[in-house]
């Protein structure tokens, strides 16, 4: 089995193939029988898992599971404490409160690479960055979250899902890791045969597309 992080840039497509012409991960990745296990939105960069592992990449990007993710966000403006224990207790979005968040201010992450084309630059206006740590997986939640507070989202980079990071890793670039710190996050669960669990995975991943 091979799993991989990649560190995804800016504007790439989380799938295989775009009948646009826009970029997606084949740019990158030449390896056969790979899939991602979960999402990150084309406007959005970092890590993202991929594996041929059809029970992992279920394990991984299933819902239930509620898989620890961290963000580096950069938000529009000076984010108040209030704003932040906010983001901490849970926001109510359009479909429904979510779960507590841990959110710390933090500076301008050491290892941040320039974005190509840049966020838009407001002279008059600071921006601030947050690490915020979530369990759950809604559609564009952290920027939902932090619009939701009044401080918008202008750059989103997921640093780590689980135990894994992009430490290490440019846009762009990827590494195969080890897959049983993956497994050791999940409860023990009585598997289905790996080749019919490929196939089942691989299936909902094309539905999806």
């Amino acid at each position: 089995m091979t799993t991989l992080r990649f560190n995804k840039p800016f504007q790439v497509l989380t799938q295989f193939t775009d009948e646009t012409g826009r970029e997606t991960l084949a740019d990158f990745i030449s390896i056969a029988g790979i899939y991602p296990a979960g999402r990150l939105d084309r406007d959005s960069e970092g890590l993202l898992l991929l594996t041929d592992d059809g029970q992992l990449q279920n394990r991984i990007s299933h819902p239930d599971h509620k898989l620890k993710k961290v963000y580096w966000v950069q938000v529009d403006g000076e984010i108040s404490s209030e704003a932040v224990q906010q983001l901490r207790d849970g926001v109510k979005l359009k479909d429904g409160l979510t779960l507590p968040a841990q959110v710390e201010i933090i500076g301008q992450p050491a290892m941040l690479w320039p974005r190509n084309p840049p966020i838009r630059v407001r002279a008059e206006i600071p921006t601030s960055w947050l690490q915020l740590e979530i369990s759950e997986g809604r559609n564009r939640q952290v920027r939902r979250m932090t619009a939701a507070v009044g401080f918008p989202t202008l750059r989103l980079i997921r640093y780590a899902i689980g135990p894994i990071t992009i430490d290490t890793l440019q846009p762009g670039e990827y590494a195969e890791v080890a897959e049983k710190p993956l497994w050791t996050l999940f409860p023990k669960q009585k598997n289905s045969s790996p080749n019919r669990a490929n196939k089942k995975a691989r299936t909902n991943y094309k539905k999806r597309l």
